[in-house]
């Protein structure tokens, strides 16, 4: 059986599995050469930490699987959106775990426009076989961090594991965090742990 259509066939097993209605979201048993994208902005690039104490970096090494950052700092979900379809066709992914949004929020975009290029981009991945896992960002607020909310929503449209409750707690603790925005060390450490602990419970390693 090729690869892409053991992909495919994991990936519509993942969906269907997830779409039953009596089970969280799963996703499709990555094997010990699977290549994992890690999508976003500065958050999956490392701002704040070194190149090895990003969360992709970080990741790898607790799951034993390739983890590519492919993170850009200052980047919104329309140009994220542009950039995907180039990443997918360089890496072929067997996961793509999406991390993207942030900038949308910190810069008040539309978040309709917001939601609309977060799910086409998992369209895009769902569409080449590629399963997604998706990370909520949370909203700055005056006085506290808060939950965005859309990120739940387009897991539940589209099945997909969510994690949504890491970052929050990361960014409302000055003590994992670099500057006002991005995590230190310790704190792409604890988004890299929840992470890979979600991949575990939705099946993938």
């Amino acid at each position: 059986m090729s690869r892409p259509f053991a992909r495919l066939c994991c990936v519509l097993l993942a969906v269907a599995v997830a779409g039953c209605g009596t089970h969280a979201p799963v996703l499709p048993p990555l094997s010990h050469d699977a290549l994992i994208v890690a999508f976003g902005d500065s958050l999956t690039y490392g701002t704040g930490a070194r190149p090895d104490q990003s969360y992709p970096a970080q990741l790898q090494r607790m799951i034993g699987r390739t983890v590519v950052n492919a993170g850009v700092p200052g980047e919104v979900t329309a140009e994220g959106l542009r950039r995907l379809p180039e990443v997918l066709d360089e890496y072929h992914p067997d996961l793509l775990i999406l991390c993207h949004g942030g900038n949308d929020l910190l810069r008040k975009l539309d978040r309709r426009q917001t939601i609309a290029n977060l799910k086409a981009m998992i369209q895009l991945a769902r569409s080449r076989h590629i399963a997604v896992l998706l990370i909520g960002v949370p909203s700055p607020t005056l006085f506290r961090v808060r939950d965005a909310g859309f990120y739940r929503q387009i897991a539940d449209e589209f099945g997909l594991p969510l994690e949504d409750e890491v970052l929050p707690r990361i960014e409302s603790d000055r003590a994992l965090k670099s500057d006002e925005v991005h995590p230190d060390k310790a704190g792409y450490r604890l988004l890299a742990a929840a992470i890979a602990k979600l991949l575990r419970t939705s099946g993938a390693i």
